[in-house]
């Protein structure tokens, strides 16, 4: 079909696959989930043998999808913001090396932390790495731009990052779809010098990367994605991606007449930000994220003129909404209660007949006779034992970091000190700090909640189904402290006993609660019938 109503990840990936990828690589993480599944459901992805199965973390996924350019065929790698801090360091370096075949890397911010733990900005990390970044405002633009961005990718042997927002990757609109493009033949870059990145060849392609900034600066200046749409009002707006949509709406609701640039490509457009700069007394900027080019116009431009996150003109946090802009605007705006104030919350809960829950009720009461009870959690569903009525865990910062805070409170004196992890988690980011238990003797127990998916991200496959025993075993934990239980409530006083043991042994342990996830398990009855 030549039209069809997507959401803005489906765009993405309906691009991408219309583009001509060999390859999707990615870790699921909203609101990034979207893209890879599209893809793995798509017929005309499955017709084109399309590689679509989910990578361990985003640093493996990142490093597959360089391998796929390197050989010359165009490559999609996906994650959620926080992701690509798992994925820096391929990230950065990919910079260095460049690209062969086109690669796109597809970053989807979550501003309000809807499901994060922090609102960073991807395009800080476009400036950091050098790379060229495009920022669609709407969901045919997003079609849109993945199709440029995998030519120019190829043009300028750069990896091109294409950052999303929750609004646009989790809304819906009609795309107009472009005929697919054949997929790269196998054409492996046969140029050392580019991908050994010794000393002495990092500082000739670093000093390349840096030259052709002007490349992209120019490119930027030209680019389609970035317009003025003009006003006679000595008031303007530079928009950057979907704030340009709010903006548009403002305007055609309140029939205001100011002009606007329109700003999806960067590098920033120095010479048409500067001529637009230029024309009027009093400019809004509007930026969904971080003031990030906000400060950067504040540094060549007259500081009066200008508005926007700094100033308080717009919230220093959480989404833009087009009352945000209306009120910067000078539109009178009614006053509104605060949600909050008028509406009791309800926050997120475990599922009934979570497996989450029978484990947390056998740790609580192993953990009961102890004083203090710290245990040390992770990123998922079971972070969710944070709130009443369990209140069982006591950290979660960042993916992985159960283990390892685990290991470090151990190690000030802290007893027991206990680590919760999901397995897709400890797959992801886990395995290493196990090894830094076990090398170091270090004294804490481990309890793996083995729901056998990806749970909190809607039951993607997880890479450590059926392989955590030997996963453990082979990183030098002791088998015998190497225990399994089924979390339900007919086996609560046998598991109690089990947790207990473990917590009293002087070295590294880890428990296997093991029970499929019930969301899962009632998805896959559901295909069976």
């Amino acid at each position: 079909m030549n039209e069809q109503l997507l959401l803005g990840a489906e765009a993405v990936a309906t691009a991408a696959i219309d583009a001509g990828i060999s390859g999707v690589y990615a870790y699921p993480g909203t609101p990034s989930t979207e893209i890879t599944e599209f893809i793995q459901k798509s017929k005309d992805a499955r017709q084109r043998n399309v590689r679509a199965k989910w990578s361990a973390n985003e640093k493996t996924a990142y490093e597959a999808a360089l391998g796929m350019s390197y050989a010359g065929k165009r490559s999609l790698v996906c994650m959620k913001h926080v992701g690509l801090n798992v994925a820096a360091d391929a990230y950065i370096n990919s910079a260095v090396t460049g690209v062969n075949g086109g690669m796109v890397v597809v970053v989807a911010d979550d501003p309000s932390m809807h499901s994060s733990q922090n609102e960073q900005d991807t395009r800080v990390y476009g400036k950091f790495a050098l790379l060229p970044l495009l920022e669609p405002s709407n969901q045919q633009e997003a079609y849109d731009i993945v199709r440029y961005a995998f030519d120019y990718s190829e043009e300028i042997k750069l990896p091109v990052v294409l950052r999303l927002t929750t609004r646009i990757s989790h809304s819906r609109a009609v795309v107009k779809r472009a005929p697919m493009s054949d997929m790269n033949s196998l054409n492996p870059d046969t140029d050392k010098r580019k991908w050994i990145l010794l000393p002495a060849n990092a500082r000739n392609q670093y000093a390349a990367l840096v030259d052709k900034q002007s490349v992209l600066t120019a490119n930027s200046e030209n680019s389609i994605f970035n317009k003025v749409i003009e006003g006679t009002s000595s008031k303007a707006v530079i928009a950057f991606g979907i704030a340009f949509n709010y903006v548009m709406e403002v305007k055609e609701r309140e029939n205001l007449d100011i002009s606007v640039l329109k700003v999806s490509q960067y590098p920033l457009p120095h010479k048409q930000i500067a001529e637009f700069l230029s024309k009027y007394d009093d400019i809004l900027i509007a930026e969904e994220g971080y003031p990030v080019y906000e400060e950067l116009l504040r540094g060549f431009s007259d500081n009066e003129k200008l508005r926007g996150r700094l100033d308080g003109a717009l919230p220093r946090m959480g989404e833009l909404n087009p009352d945000h802009l209306a009120k910067a605007l000078g539109v009178d705006m009614p006053e509104i209660a605060v949600a909050s104030s008028i509406i009791v919350n309800r926050p997120p809960a475990l599922c009934k007949g979570c497996s989450h829950r029978d484990l947390f009720e056998s740790l609580t009461a192993a953990m009961s006779e102890y004083e203090h009870k710290h245990v040390f959690s992770d990123i998922g569903c079971y972070t969710l034992g944070a709130l009443k009525p369990f209140e069982a865990i006591s950290t979660c910062v960042d993916m992985g970091a159960s283990i390892t805070m685990a290991k470090g409170a151990a190690e000030a004196g802290v007893a027991p000190a206990v680590a919760v992890i999901g397995d897709s988690t400890f797959t992801h980011s886990g395995m290493t700090g196990l090894l830094d238990c076990v090398n170091d003797k270090t004294p804490v127990t481990v309890i793996i909640s083995d729901n056998a998916t990806t749970a909190m991200t809607g039951g993607q496959d997880s890479s450590g189904t059926n392989k955590l025993y030997d996963i453990c075993k082979g990183l030098g934990v002791e088998p015998e402290h190497i225990v399994t239980f089924v979390p339900l409530k007919s086996n609560l006083e046998a598991n109690i006993e089990m947790i207990k043991k473990e917590l009293d042994y002087d070295g590294v342990s880890v428990i296997l609660a093991c029970r499929e996830c019930v969301q899962v398990a009632a998805r896959n009855k559901k295909n069976k019938a």
